[in-house]
């Protein structure tokens, strides 16, 4: 724990109906913002104690327990600078514009120190925003590792939070194509709250007992044999919208292994999309107010090779 005191503290008690859940599960539930292995670092780090009893990840929760967690503050590391290809797509005093590779991750974390976005726009660019702090500099917004396609990243503070108040506000217009599996004749809309999954922490869903409202519209479709090419915007930007959305609705990404989008034995005709090793998602287009001047303006990513070739041969 630093000087400054616990990143936050809470004070949690439990109800009959989390009588004999681990201690370790029943604070995953209440607190999905953590891992895991996370909660289990902090009591094995005796910042987890008990009303009574021992704190211990297997400790088995009864009826009134209160327990109470301290999140100490993370030591920052400070991201390196490497020399990581990095197509950019505008570049000005204020912003850049860059065109994500699928397989990128964002920013440095767990498993991730190095080789990162955050640590290419640190080679390419100088002076980016520090409100994001050491780990995510000038980052405003994220795509998933998987996913390619435009971000935009803030160069200064008052780019940063100007374009931090466009995603809150929901003015931003982010556009994305995606094939998925089955047909879907006709645009839609899903409007489904979605948070982490009780059951599996890696992943998102409506069945969280903490959902945030969630919003995707689909405004194109194109269809194939067995699959649709649809292309979207999103009016929320939760963590992994899009491919819950169009999972639970039975229309999962193809090549998103997290989601049910990936099949064996495939047909000759969808032998192509064998060689997809991630969900057929792109980040097409992204209107923004620029920060300095307010005009609107939009930045396109042309659909990545790998998704090309595979979408080329299924026309053919």
């Amino acid at each position: 724990m630093c000087a400054d005191g616990p990143l936050r503290e809470e004070r949690l008690i439990a109800s009959a109906e989390d009588e004999g859940t681990r201690l370790d599960r029943f604070l995953a539930a209440r607190l999905p913002s953590l891992s895991r292995s996370q909660i289990q670092r902090l009591i094995r780090d005796g910042h987890v104690t008990l009303s009574r009893g021992r704190a211990k990840p297997g400790a088995l929760v009864t009826d009134a327990l209160v327990v109470n967690v301290s999140v100490p503050r993370p030591a920052p590391a400070v991201p390196e600078p490497e020399s990581l290809p990095l197509r950019i797509l505008y570049d000005d005093a204020d912003i850049v514009v860059i065109d994500k590779p699928a397989g990128l991750v964002v920013h440095p974390g767990a498993g991730h120190a190095r080789g990162t976005l955050v640590n290419a726009l640190l080679h390419h660019v100088r002076g980016l925003s520090g409100i994001g702090g050491v780990e995510r500099p000038g980052i405003v917004h994220r795509l998933d590792r998987g996913t390619s396609g435009v971000m935009i990243v803030a160069k200064h503070d008052a780019a940063h939070r100007s374009l931090a108040r466009q995603f809150h506000d929901r003015t931003v217009v982010k556009e994305y194509v995606a094939l998925v599996w089955g047909a879907i004749r006709q645009p839609r809309t899903i409007s489904q709250p979605i948070g982490r999954d009780p059951k599996r922490r890696e992943k998102m869903s409506s069945r969280a007992r903490h959902a945030r409202a969630a919003v995707t519209h689909v405004v194109a479709v194109e269809p194939f044999k067995n699959l649709t090419l649809v292309h979207l915007t999103i009016s929320t930007g939760r963590t992994h919208q899009i491919r819950v959305h169009l999972s639970e609705t039975g229309h999962a990404v193809v090549g998103d292994a997290l989601y049910g989008g990936v099949r064996k034995h495939l047909p000759a005709h969808l032998a192509s999309l064998n060689k997809i090793d991630r969900p057929f998602l792109h980040a097409s287009k992204l209107t923004i107010a620029h920060p300095s001047d307010g005009r609107s303006m939009t930045f396109e990513a042309p659909l990545a090779e790998d998704l090309t070739a595979a979408l080329a041969k299924l026309k053919k």
